[in-house]
């Protein structure tokens, strides 16, 4: 049986690795189904690591399934992330992405402490709106960079202007001071299909309008990431940063 140490082979030692917390409070926010598919984009730029910190194991369902050995993944409770992220860090891991879980905001607190960039997915509607503010101001009380993407949102079906309850959406978390990605993250079928298959959606479907989706809310997610200074969370300081016309504080 491998363990962590093992399956994470030496790397790049001059790289620091980032680490991207997928967090949210309410559960259903689809905080799984991201890490999947952005686990598997950032492997194709170096080494990843998937950490399920989830109890109900998303992340895990999905990478038994996966025919491919990367990106590597660990099952983590509250206490072994510090540890795994330590090891990552010395064996030259590039990205981290982690699944965290809903109702714990004592786990989420200590995670964001050690994120590069926390993402808060939010659905359109209500219920999403009224649970993000507390993320929100878990993340501004540590100095956390963080992000909203607007995730399982209703399909642009004419042109490309967003429909109605994702512009809403947006002005609303804007208005509560929340920097939001530009795009969206559409509620497709395919992404669901990949899942199942242990693929992501640029494996099941790469032509398709999900990947495309992905993709480009990767791409800005890797500026940002590459944007913050590579240094102890203990020495970061209030300030914010923009890139790719996105304001995200820290």
């Amino acid at each position: 049986m491998l363990t962590l140490r093992n399956c994470l082979r030496p790397f790049c030692k001059e790289c620091s690795v980032h680490t991207i917390l997928i967090a949210a409070q309410k559960g259903g926010a689809g905080k799984s189904t991201l890490a999947v598919h952005f686990g598997a984009l950032a492997q194709q730029s170096g080494k990843t690591l998937l950490i399920d910190a989830d109890p109900q194991g998303s992340l895990s369902f999905w990478h038994r399934r996966r025919a491919a050995p990367t990106p590597h993944l660990t099952k983590a409770s509250a206490g072994d992330v510090p540890e795994i992220l330590n090891i990552a860090e010395r064996e030259g891991v590039d990205w981290v992405v982690i699944d965290s879980p809903p109702h714990n905001g004592s786990l989420i607190a200590s995670l964001m402490s050690r994120a590069t960039l926390t993402l808060i997915p939010v659905r359109p509607g209500p219920f999403d709106l009224d649970a993000v503010g507390a993320t929100l101001t878990m993340a501004r009380s540590l100095k956390a960079p963080l992000a909203c993407i607007i995730n399982a949102a209703p399909p642009i079906t004419r042109g490309d202007t967003q429909v109605s309850t994702v512009a809403e959406t947006r002005d609303v978390l804007i208005s509560m001071g929340a920097p939001v990605l530009p795009g969206q993250v559409s509620q497709r079928v395919s992404l669901s299909h990949a899942l199942i298959g242990g693929q992501s959606v640029d494996e099941y479907e790469p032509e398709g309008r999900a990947c495309a989706e992905v993709g480009a809310m990767w791409a800005t997610i890797c500026e940002l990431a590459r944007t913050f200074p590579r240094q102890a969370r203990s020495s970061w300081q209030a300030s914010s940063v923009t890139a790719c016309g996105v304001m995200v504080r820290a």
